[in-house]
């Protein structure tokens, strides 16, 4: 695994100076840079599991301490530190609402508005930890009427339209 990217040297900095060191690298660098940075802390979203949350909460103060105004590099980021914060929020409630032996097998996200005519989303054959920021991910910006589910698949009947071929049919 790549240890250069700029969210590992983030994580791997343990002083002021080095946090301040890569702060400034980050400014220089711009644009890029700090996408690369969110990119990386994106990845550590997905993948955190249960115990962890006080590392992600911990990095995620760090981050804003660092970048208190994300949309000097993109107005699309002014508020990526709590959109950042909510994820990993919702996320620990999944973790924490669903454990052990529970989380094996297939899962899906449904998203859907009852009282509008938008299509309903879905994500199916995800993993748990898949499902889970998924959740967390879409959770964050639910809109009025929406509604999210995070389900595990039971059983599955799955056809192809590339196997058209009709049923058999019983002689009598």
């Amino acid at each position: 695994m790549n240890q250069t990217t700029p969210f590992n040297i983030f994580e791997q900095a343990s002083t002021d100076q080095e946090l301040q060191q890569f702060r400034q690298t980050v400014v220089e660098g711009g644009f890029t840079a700090f996408r690369l940075f969110l990119e990386g802390f994106r990845d550590m979203l997905k993948r955190f599991e249960d115990g962890e949350i006080e590392r992600v909460n911990r990095l995620l103060a760090a981050a804003r301490q660092l970048f208190p105004e994300p949309g000097r590099f993109s107005p699309s980021w002014v508020d990526i530190w709590n959109e950042f914060e909510q994820i990993a929020q919702f996320k620990q409630t999944v973790l924490e609402s669903i454990v052990g032996d529970d989380r094996a097998g297939e899962w899906q996200i449904l998203i859907d508005n009852p009282y509008t005519n938008t299509d309903l989303a879905c994500y199916p054959s995800l993993t748990f930890l898949e499902g889970a920021y998924l959740y967390a991910y879409f959770r964050s910006d639910l809109k009025q009427n929406e509604f999210i589910r995070l389900q595990k698949i039971q059983n599955v009947i799955m056809a192809f339209g590339s196997e058209r071929s009709e049923p058999s049919k019983k002689k009598a």
